[in-house]
């Protein structure tokens, strides 16, 4: 599938860097306090009465997912002889000591607890059928995420193949949907667990052409290219040769809206060189293809260089080719389809010695880099609820776009995340939040996000039907855009401390 680049032909044109900067406070300012959707409601009730309820040896985690779970106000659980909420705990029981048979016996007495609760509560909401169903799974997928945690792959075999009898990618409700990935994942994780690590086979082309179908059917792709864009766009004002080196092109379609701006800027085009990364050389080949048609339609003088290397492969800055004179822009949309290879520090280290004028970061708001599996488990089931909840409001259960965009990458970052293991998997030092390494870092310095790249991304919004699901967040120099009131996705900008023209 040829890439369909992003136009800014009568929608969104970048502002250019002398424009008054201007933002509506009174639609953007939203602190994301708690998830409101019932999938996510569900999620972090269910999560409070996991911490509660975790058997000793895996209580270490307790407090951090406290923390992933919710904060505020206490999450009751109803009790089994009432409808109305009131706060309960179950025992704890130290599986330190116990037989085979007494930890199944546990095991299965706090799934019959779970399940109780689910019944109860939804008694007491008045839940239809299919939101029972949903709250029923959500609950059995959380009890077999404690049996992997504690290394009972007997036990969490046996939920899994009741799971996969209950719960179809195909379903009608998003709990459904979300719970057949996760629990086909988390299948994969209890297989591997018998044969060994693997790593998966990565399809490149069918990953890049769900992406570009993601990009059609919601803002947030749009919104990490856009608000990216314009302050590479600032980075660059008055200078005339300039080097944007991509750490994952993939297909490129983020850039032909910024070369329309730098084509038709006022104080004339520069000449632009791109470095782009990414793993599969047919796909960088046909990228530079179609940039360099672009780019030459526009009149705009353009170089392509391709590295067919995942970023953070054994890189030294020659096989860069930054040359004197030009002005470097460093950009990377981060997601959890496959993972940077080599250690985090040495992919900082690479870019620092390129000494980038801007450096912009677009991450997933979720932490899932390193960490127990029970970590990444409820921080991703928070993320892919409210991200599901997102492509519900917006298309039906049977539109194919959503299905493939479900199955060919959610799934695939669900079950990078859970079965391989994510970024820890090669015991490789891994960040948890590139953003808060920059910031501790003396190379870098924050370049806060302009009212221009947040005017960026309110206009991408309005494309998107229902308005008032997404959410901006503009603070702490960066843009967060969620669904409802979970952060999704944080955009960021940094300079090195070093930085200039060669």
């Amino acid at each position: 599938m040829k890439a369909e680049f992003e136009m800014v032909h009568g929608t969104v044109n970048m502002i250019q860097p002398h424009e008054t900067n201007w933002i509506n406070n009174s639609t953007s300012v939203n602190p994301f306090p708690k998830p409101v959707s019932d999938l996510s409601q569900w999620v972090e009730h269910i999560t409070k009465q996991l911490i509660d309820d975790l058997p000793e040896t895996a209580t270490t985690t307790a407090d951090t997912l406290h923390t992933a779970a919710t904060s505020g106000d206490q999450y009751f659980i109803p009790s089994s002889h009432s409808g109305e909420f009131s706060p309960r705990k179950a025992p704890r029981k130290n599986y330190g000591d116990d037989t085979s048979a007494d930890r199944a016996d546990y095991d299965l007495q706090w799934g019959n607890e779970l399940q109780l609760h689910a019944e109860n509560n939804s008694r007491a909401r008045g839940l239809s059928k299919l939101d029972q169903h949903g709250l029923t799974l959500i609950t059995l997928l959380f009890e077999c995420a404690v049996a992997i945690s504690v290394e009972n792959p007997g036990e969490a075999h046996r939920m899994l193949l009741e799971l996969t009898q209950m719960a179809s990618p195909y379903g009608p409700s998003c709990a459904e949907r979300v719970v057949a990935y996760f629990a086909k994942a988390m299948s994969s994780r209890v297989l591997n667990s018998w044969l060994g690590i693997c790593s998966p086979l990565v399809n490149y082309k069918s990953i890049h052409s769900a992406f570009q179908v993601f990009n059609t059917i919601s803002p947030f792709i749009k919104f990490a290219h856009f608000t990216s864009n314009q302050a590479i766009l600032e980075a660059f004002h008055r200078r005339d040769r300039v080097h944007i080196i991509d750490l994952d092109i993939m297909q490129g379609l983020q850039w032909p809206a910024l070369f329309h701006i730098l084509a038709t800027r006022m104080e004339g085009p520069p000449h632009v060189r791109m470095t782009g990364f990414g793993a599969s050389s047919d796909v960088l080949l046909e990228t530079g293809k179609q940039l360099s048609n672009f780019a030459r339609r526009l009149g705009l003088s353009f170089e392509f260089h391709p590295i067919t290397r995942k970023f953070g492969d054994h890189l030294d800055t020659s096989m860069v080719q930054v040359r004197r004179g030009e002005t470097v822009a460093v950009h990377w949309l981060q997601h959890s389809l496959y993972d940077a290879t080599g250690p985090d520090w040495r992919t900082m280290k690479l870019i620092e010695e390129l000494s980038p004028r801007i450096v912009t970061l677009v991450e997933q708001d979720m932490s899932h880099n390193g960490g127990s599996f029970l970590d990444r488990f409820v921080g991703s089931l928070h993320y892919y609820s409210a991200m599901f909840d997102s492509f519900e409001a917006y298309l039906p259960s049977d539109n194919p776009n959503r299905h493939l965009v479900e199955h060919s990458l959610m799934y695939r970052e669900i079950n990078n995340i859970l079965a391989v293991g994510g970024p820890a998997r090669s015991g490789e030092d891994k960040f948890r939040h590139w953003r808060s390494e920059l910031g501790a870092s003396n190379s870098f310095m924050q370049v806060g996000m302009s009212g221009n790249s947040m005017a960026q991304a309110q206009l991408i919004l309005n494309m998107f039907p229902p308005s008032n699901g997404y959410n901006l967040v503009q603070g702490d120099g960066t843009i967060r855009l969620g669904w409802k009131d979970t952060s999704l996705y944080v955009a960021s900008a940094w300079t090195c401390s070093h930085a200039s023209s060669r």
